[in-house]
This record gives C-alpha cells, sequence and structure tokens, in this order.
C-alpha cells in the first residue's frame, strides 16, 4: 500500500532532506521527519507555508506534482493592498507572466484566516493595507502564487497552502506531520513530529 504523509511545513524550511555544499546548512525535511522512503510530491518554497504531501510511491508522487493532472492546490494569500473586484476578476480570468498566460483560478477575497504566527513575524507598511486572499491554481510554476499577484499589482507578503486536491492542513500545526494513508481499521494515526536536530555553532 502506498504511504502517504501530510506535513504542515514551516517558514525557512527546504523541502528536501539535505543541504549539502551549502556554507551555513539551512533547516530540511530531516529536521522533522525522519521516515525512510518517502520523497515530496512536489515542492514548496523556503519563504512559504502549509501543506506538503510526502509518499513512497512514484506514480503518486506524479499524479500529485505534475501539472498535466491539473491537481487543485488551494493557497491562503496575504497581499499588500486592497483587493477590488477588477484585482480578482484578473486572477479568475489568467495573469500574464514572463512564462506565458497562467490558466484561470478560483480567487476570492476572505477575512483573516486563523492561523499560528508566523516565525518570523510579516514585516508591514504601516502606510498600506493588507488583505487575504483564497486561491485556488491547477498549475505548479515556479513561485506561480507570488508572481500572479505581483503581476496585478498586489504583493504577496505571506503565503500558506491550505489542500492538495482533497487533502487539507486541518489542524497540523507548523512542523507536526500525520500519516494519512488508510489503516486497516479505517482510523487514521494521530499527528507526529520528530525531535529537531540540535544546532551547531
Amino acid at each position: 500500500m502506498s504511504r502517504l504523509i501530510l506535513f504542515n511545513k514551516p517558514y525557512g524550511v527546504l523541502t528536501q532532506f539535505t543541504d549539502r555544499g551549502t556554507v551555513s546548512p539551512r533547516s530540511t525535511l530531516s529536521d522533522f521527519i525522519d521516515l525512510p522512503g518517502v520523497y515530496p510530491a512536489g515542492r514548496l518554497d523556503l519563504d512559504s507555508e502549509g501543506l506538503l504531501l510526502l509518499t513512497d510511491d512514484g506514480r503518486m508522487q506524479a499524479r500529485i506534482a505534475d501539472p498535466k493532472f491539473k491537481m487543485p492546490k488551494t493557497y491562503l494569500v496575504q497581499v499588500e493592498g486592497d483587493p477590488a473586484d477588477s484585482h480578482l476578476a484578473m486572477l479568475r480570468g489568467g495573469v500574464d507572466l514572463k512564462d506565458g498566460r497562467t490558466r484561470p483560478a478560483q480567487a476570492e477575497r476572505i477575512d483573516t484566516p486563523d492561523l499560528w504566527p508566523r516565525d518570523p513575524p510579516v514585516r508591514f507598511r504601516k502606510t498600506v493595507p493588507d488583505a487575504w486572499l483564497r486561491l485556488t491554481i491547477e498549475e505548479g510554476r515556479n513561485r506561480q502564487v507570488r508572481r500572479m499577484t505581483a503581476a496585478i499589482g498586489l504583493p504577496t507578503l505571506r503565503l500558506v497552502r491550505w489542500r492538495i486536491g482533497d487533502w487539507t492542513l486541518g489542524d497540523l500545526a507548523p512542523g507536526i506531520w500525520r500519516d494519512a494513508t488508510p489503516s486497516p481499521r479505517g482510523s487514521p494515526p494521530p499527528p507526529r513530529t520528530a525531535p529537531r536536530r540540535p544546532t551547531t555553532g
């Protein structure tokens, strides 16, 4: 049976298990997940947070990560500025980026979600308002959501991936993972976290 892990990736964590070859190694998945044979299905930027799926099944990994399968991914996006209906219409119609026009997205303005505090905190400009959007896309271009909001004049301040297909972040806290593999008795295992390795220096 294919194994599937849901992980709430904190800000500043690489979506890989090693950071070799760097002068100052950064935090990676191995600081939180100590499971052999599982690999990320897709990526989540260093400065983004939220749902990351890991699996030991190459076919499942491809279905989740490959844009040709058009698996929807929903993000909660804090933007700088005051989104108007015209901004939402641009996102829904497709945005012109340097690598081509995006597919139409689902976009709506939402109330401030009840999320964990980000570490480090978001840096705000006191003279500029901010707002939250719920954005669902079916693509996986590099830093796509950030580029889309920037293209319509609403720079992204914070980005949290909430849903991938039928899987949602739910109540997973940052740095916590849960085994979503169906159990023989139908009851999901409890959330788990691996202890962080001590840092040196």
